[in-house]
């Protein structure tokens, strides 16, 4: 490798380490902040915050590499240019594409290990990351007993007006909801003056002691009229001891792996596999519900029926033939096979309908009505069926184009960023970030807006995954050219030359103003 080449290189690498590392915070930051809800108030320990952040790094690639990779572009050949490396390097004969051949090459090592990343450790990660949110959120918060709030303590609700003594152990006037394994809702209701917390530090049941209170239960009744009279036995206390087993509180295995994903956890040879499986389930349900329709509308035996009808006329017509009657007053044997037979040419509804009589018709037509009032709920909710199928078939076709069209967008980012640097001629963390932040919002809201439309259906999910790179690729193109023939963004020169010319013109011979 010659000096000029590492020394493209290594400035390149130093500025895309930084600033990766930069991104990658700030994008931590954010995901902590959407997930802070989730750990709020459950004791999780910082080892397990850690490694769900840890596992949550891989799944910010996809965001955080492109803009790395357009930012450091623009940055590195902006600095170039503003401080005339470049100029110095095209005296000397280099042209932009041979200062870049270093960067190409290392640009298209980095594609081929987005793409190895991006098909195994992304979808592992995800699967950890889903894992460990499906439990933790199955972690109820740290048992704290809050003054004036309903607190929920395994099998009971607990308030309490005032808490005192060494621990907040002493309770004043309490109030407890107790849960019940056969009824769903809250039938007993315990309400005591005071009350004391005892339990041993290595026991695993917690001491409630009541003094002074009553215990009210609500009676089971057998009809409306009764439960109207809303009985109840009350029984009063002087001390009720009401042991809480906490063995099972927040028994929650946080390791547990269960949880399957029908897209995001696989790659993409798993992808095809599950996406032609899917495809054959959703033509075969479509099929099965076709046919259901068919026979609960009584299609087929119509059918079936105008084809017994079909053949009994064939045989008239023959009878009639042999007869004597002209063979122009028939079908040929040729037309027979080349026009099938359609019941509707033939006949119609209505003048069917109209050749029975009234009571009749009139049944014809309840049973009609029933037909059809019975089986519209059922297509309707087939249909958001077949809607949501639809939608998972284009969320799984999208996941496995944009394992491919990620290492694409980073190399076609690097030609858009790399020769506007060079264009703008400004390096440094100023105009850079905003252009590249500018670029890479277009290049995010159309994959955004394209990945919408794909699911939605009214877009083919290639492109949903593909478009924005389309669009960004004939405008690398084009900022290569121009960085290349030493043109600036945009050639103004068509409108505002004829502009000052008549600007000229105007105060030459309007306002007779000549410039001197």
């Amino acid at each position: 490798m010659k000096i000029l080449d590492r020394y493209i290189l290594v400035s390149f690498v130093k500025t895309f380490l930084s600033v990766f590392t930069i991104l990658m915070l700030i994008f931590i930051l954010q995901s902590v902040w959407r997930f802070i809800d989730e750990f709020a108030g459950k004791d999780i320990d910082l080892e397990i915050i850690s490694k769900f952040l840890l596992f949550l790094l891989p799944n910010l690639i996809p965001m955080v590499l492109p803009l790395t990779i357009l930012l450091t572009s623009i940055m590195t050949f902006g600095s170039f240019a503003e401080q005339y490396e470049f100029a110095a390097m095209k005296s000397a004969g280099i042209s932009l594409q041979r200062a870049m051949r270093s960067l190409i090459v290392f640009i298209l090592l980095l594609g081929a290990v987005t793409f190895y990343f991006a098909n195994t450790v992304i979808p592992y990660a995800e699967g950890k990351v889903l894992n460990m949110r499906k439990n933790i959120a199955q972690v109820k918060p740290s048992m704290a007993i809050i003054e004036g709030a309903f607190n929920d303590m395994g099998n009971i609700n607990i308030k309490v007006n005032k808490k005192s003594g060494p621990d907040g152990r002493n309770l004043d006037d309490v109030i407890i909801h107790k849960k019940s394994e056969n009824r769903v809702g809250n039938y007993t209701v315990i309400k005591a003056d005071h009350g004391v917390l005892e339990s041993a530090e290595t026991s695993s049941l917690l001491s409630l002691v009541l003094y002074d209170g009553n215990y009210y239960d609500e009676v089971r009744t057998r009809t409306y009229q009764q439960k109207l009279k809303a009985p109840f036995v009350k029984s009063a206390f002087d001390k009720y001891v009401l042991n809480i087993d906490l063995s099972g509180f927040n028994d929650v295995d946080l390791d547990d792996e269960s949880l399957k994903h029908p897209y995001k956890m696989l790659n993409t040879s798993e992808l095809k596999i599950q996406l032609d499986s899917f495809s054959i389930d959703y033509v075969e349900g479509r099929q099965r519900l076709n046919r259901l329709i068919n026979q609960r509308s009584g299609l087929q035996r119509t059918l079936n029926s105008a084809t017994k009808l079909d053949s009994s006329s064939k045989r008239k017509i023959n009878q009639t033939s042999a007869d004597g009657i002209s063979k122009d007053s028939i079908l040929s044997t040729d037309q027979e096979k080349n026009s099938p037979y359609s019941i509707y040419e033939d006949f119609s509804i209505d003048s069917l309908f109209w050749e029975y009589p009234y009571r009749q018709r009139s049944q014809i037509f309840n049973v009609a009505t029933n037909s059809v009032n019975s089986i519209t709920p059922q297509i309707i909710s087939k249909k958001n069926q077949f809607k949501q199928k639809e939608i998972l078939l284009n969320k799984m076709e999208m996941a496995m184009h944009s394992k491919y069209a990620l290492p694409f967008a980073c190399i076609i980012l690097f030609f858009v960023g790399a020769p506007l640097g060079a264009i703008i001629r400004k390096g440094g963390l100023g105009l850079p970030m905003v252009v590249a932040i500018m670029v890479f919002l277009t290049y995010h809201f159309i994959g955004l807006f394209a990945g919408n439309s794909a699911e939605g259906g009214s877009l083919s999910p290639f492109l949903g995954s593909w478009l924005s790179t389309i669009i960004l690729f004939p405008l690398s193109i084009y900022l290569t050219y121009r960085a290349t023939t030493d043109q600036g963004f945009v050639n103004l020169d068509f409108i505002a030359v004829p502009l000052d010319k008549l600007v000229k013109n105007i105060k030459s011979k309007v306002f007779n103003i000549r410039k001197k």
